[in-house]
C-alpha cells in the first residue's frame, strides 16, 4: 500500500542525499532499523563526576538570563 507524506524542503534533500540509488521507502526503513530507543542510552555516561557535573549545569541555567525579543 502507498502512502503519501509530506516533507520540508530541508528533509526532502537530506533523505535524497542519503539515498543514493535506493527508494525513499528502502531508505527510510534503513534508518529506522537502526534507530534505538532513548532507553538505550540510559545511564551509558558512566563519568565519576556525574552528580557535580549535573548540579553545575542547573547552576548555570538558574543564572542565565531569558531572553527578550
Amino acid at each position: 500500500m502507498t502512502k503519501i507524506i509530506s516533507l520540508s524542503d530541508e528533509a526532502y534533500e537530506k533523505l535524497s542525499r542519503l539515498k543514493g540509488k535506493d527508494s525513499f521507502s528502502k531508505t527510510i526503513l534503513r534508518l529506522l532499523e537502526n534507530r534505538k530507543p532513548l532507553s538505550a542510552y540510559a545511564g551509558i555516561w558512566k563519568d565519576p563526576r556525574f552528580d557535580e557535573i549535573f548540579e553545575k549545569i542547573l547552576e548555570e541555567r538558574h543564572e542565565t538570563k531569558e531572553r527578550t525579543w
